[in-house]
């Protein structure tokens, strides 16, 4: 595994940094959008398999929060003044997105506007709630990459990872409401594909304005830790029970994201 990630960090490092977050943009919507695809064949997901995925990508994304974003931040702007306003900034944002846009969790039910839970479609619903989690990831990746290659293709290694399963998870409760239908893996073509918009964007907005590079980090860190407190974590420990699944499935996470981060070349 390392040596194949050597290749491509080789193979990356002569690339321009365009060309290496349009690939990298590409294979994190493509790990969404296959979750969602593996969901048209899948029966029937056990609670404990949902509970070690979503545990999983917590797991993760705990870990990508300081170790790729929060403590180079940081380390890059040797105060920590702009990574406290760049962290508070991405709560706000995540927290306002949560608030504003309806969306449906797989245990939880609605969350967004009440006057709109009536209106629109179970589809949309879970739709967004796909964005809500693949937006902060992908602005990550991007941001990422503007500090270090190594650092973002590992972060983009490891999300991409956990959106295959999160991917299934989502999109499970529509492939057995619309019955094998393609729609759940089109819609989840469109939120990987939201993944792929958000990483061009975090890559040109800090390469243009590089002195912003600590706030970007420090706000990707924040909504990623927002989205992983208020989001998937009271969704695995909504049911108590499970629990030492939903354990096992969070430091599997937690480790191979730190493993991930410990490479050396």
């Amino acid at each position: 595994m390392i040596e194949l990630f050597t290749f491509w960090f080789t193979y990356f490092s002569k690339s321009s940094l365009t060309t290496i977050a349009f690939i990298i943009g590409i294979f994190v919507a493509l790990t969404t959008s296959l979750g969602s695809l593996l969901s048209l064949f899948s029966k029937k997901i056990p609670s404990w398999g949902i509970d070690l995925s979503l545990s999983f990508a917590a797991g993760v994304m705990l870990v990508a929060s300081f170790t790729s974003l929060i403590l180079p931040a940081i380390e890059i702007s040797n105060s920590f003044l702009p990574t406290a306003i760049g962290i508070l900034l991405g709560l706000l944002l995540m927290y306002l997105v949560d608030r504003l846009l309806p969306h449906e969790h797989f245990v939880k039910g609605y969350e967004g506007p009440k006057e709109l839970q009536n209106k629109l479609k179970t589809a949309w619903l879970l739709t967004f709630a796909m964005v809500i989690h693949n937006f902060p990831e992908g602005l990550a990746i991007g941001t990422v990459l503007n500090l270090e290659l190594k650092k973002g293709l590992i972060t983009a290694l490891a999300i991409g990872i956990q959106d295959l399963p999160e991917g299934i998870v989502v999109s499970l409760p529509l492939a057995t409401l619309k019955k094998k239908s393609l729609e759940p893996f089109l819609l989840g073509l469109l939120s990987g594909l939201v993944e792929f918009v958000s990483v061009l964007t975090g890559v040109h907005f800090f390469k243009n304005f590089p002195f912003l590079l600590p706030y970007g980090l420090s706000l990707a860190g924040g909504a990623m830790l927002f989205v992983t407190v208020k989001e998937v974590i009271p969704e695995i420990y909504n049911k108590q029970k499970n629990e030492p699944i939903i354990s096992l499935g969070f430091f599997l996470g937690f480790y191979v994201m730190l493993f991930l981060d410990s490479i050396r070349f």
